[in-house]
């Protein structure tokens, strides 16, 4: 007998919201470049973005049997992480377990393995993030963990830790950062915005950036 606990503690909600302001590659920055999941990891469509306290499954390649199980056991909002040994010829999800976890109010998928039926999916509009796009399915054979911490995309990510994906990728916060990360990504993107206003006023990216003196350090002469 296999016992699996689906307990955890999620992330306030309010905390939650705030982060999905932020876009994954300002909140990557803003953690010191932390966090930041395999670039082969993308959205099914690039309008999808998902923020949600990760729900954390363990498949074996070419088996869907604990993510369906995930996906019965996981509260409106969780987003599914699946560690699957990054499997790319698979398709481990789609249309029907999309229906299955939109139905449920789940926040997304992140999966390292393959999913399929991505026309039906950009319809549907859940968000969905793989490693790939196969059309070979898969069995129901092995069980496994769930709501314990999975290496996905290069990254250790925990059941309740904060997931933020969009168009550039994916990125994880740990739960007990998340209020930090949030205060450290308002303060970058009010610097950006610094700096976009400088440009628009006429100010240089030599001169905004303090690039002089390294450009000398590095010995770089430029003549005009």
């Amino acid at each position: 007998m296999i016992r699996v606990s689906t307990k955890f503690e999620r992330p306030d909600a309010a905390v939650v919201e705030r982060l999905s302001a932020f876009s994954s590659a300002t909140i990557h920055e803003a953690q010191g470049r932390l966090g930041a999941l395999d670039s082969t990891i993308k959205p099914v469509d690039h309008r999808m973005s998902l923020c949600g306290p990760a729900f954390t499954v363990q498949c074996a390649p070419r088996d869907n049997l604990m993510l369906q199980t995930a996906i019965a056991y996981a509260h409106p909002g969780d987003v599914i992480v699946v560690s699957a040994g990054a499997y790319e010829e698979a398709g481990s999800f789609g249309d029907v377990l999309a229906n299955a976890c939109q139905s449920k109010g789940l926040g997304g998928l992140v999966t390292d393995t393959g999913v399929r039926d991505t026309a039906d999916l950009r319809a549907l509009g859940f968000p969905v993030f793989s490693r790939s796009v196969s059309i070979k399915g898969t069995v129901k054979e092995t069980v496994g963990p769930m709501c314990e911490p999975v290496t996905v995309g290069g990254v250790l990510v925990r059941p309740g830790d904060v997931v933020r994906a969009d168009a550039d990728g994916v990125v994880v916060v740990r739960r007990e950062d998340a209020a930090e990360v949030v205060t450290a990504s308002q303060e970058r993107v009010d610097a950006e915005a610094g700096y976009i206003a400088a440009y628009r006023a006429g100010k240089s990216v030599i001169e905004m950036c303090n690039l002089t003196p390294l450009l000398g350090a590095k010995g770089l002469v430029i003549e005009e």
